[in-house]
């Protein structure tokens, strides 16, 4: 990393460029945070890590790219290691707030067999998908859609009685009870016994490339 910004012609892309930002900015608090609880005034650090107090006030305030050569002088004149200064980047993590009732719905086989999906959150650019689901079945149907699909699943029971089949064996789920296993197995309700059912269906799968 070097201490000036880049210029538009070598600016990396708009998903490279926030993540750039999004790691100046966690630096810069990471910076401020250990000279205020040093008492120390910007003037006072600058001096001490042989930086201009312009420098120091763009890199508190997430305007440029800090050197390693001045991370490390920061860490020394702060006494702390220059991992530090990542510490609020690494902790960042992707959150999804979903009030009760809001959950997106959406169409999967089944859903015109009694079932209506609710998505309750996805994840972004991670190795691995998790896909959190509502299902409620409210039509006692006869024949129910067979699944099969990469990655394991798990179903907590949340209402309702239901015998749900995976490979060549059945299970009586009722409220409070969980399955949990490989989806590539065929799956699926076998027998509503209680209306309406609800449960909450996860599934982990790898991530294919785009």
């Amino acid at each position: 990393m070097s201490d000036q910004k880049s210029n538009p012609e070598t600016a990396p892309s708009m998903p490279e460029q926030h993540s750039v930002e999004a790691l100046e900015i966690a630096i810069g608090k990471q910076v401020r945070s250990s000279r205020k609880r040093l008492n120390l005034t910007v003037a006072a650090l600058a001096k001490q890590a042989k930086l201009s107090t312009g420098m120091l006030s763009k890199i508190e305030n997430g305007q440029t790219s800090p050197s390693l050569a001045t991370l490390t002088s920061l860490a020394n004149a702060l006494q702390v290691p220059v991992t530090s200064f990542f510490r609020g980047y690494e902790e960042q993590r992707d959150v999804t707030y979903i009030k009760s009732g809001e959950g997106l719905p959406i169409e999967r086989r089944g859903s015109g067999a009694g079932h209506q999906y609710h998505l309750l959150g996805h994840t972004i650019g991670k190795p691995y998908n998790i896909e959190p689901y509502l299902i409620t079945i409210d039509d006692k149907s006869e024949v129910f859609p067979v699944f099969q699909h990469a990655g394991t699943e798990l179903i907590y029971m949340l209402e309702g009685r239901v015998t749900y089949r995976h490979a060549n064996k059945t299970y009586i789920l009722e409220p409070g009870d969980t399955l949990f296993f490989d989806a590539d197995a065929s799956h699926g309700p076998d027998e509503i016994q209680k209306l309406p059912c609800r449960y909450l269906s996860i599934i982990i799968s790898e991530a294919t490339p785009a």
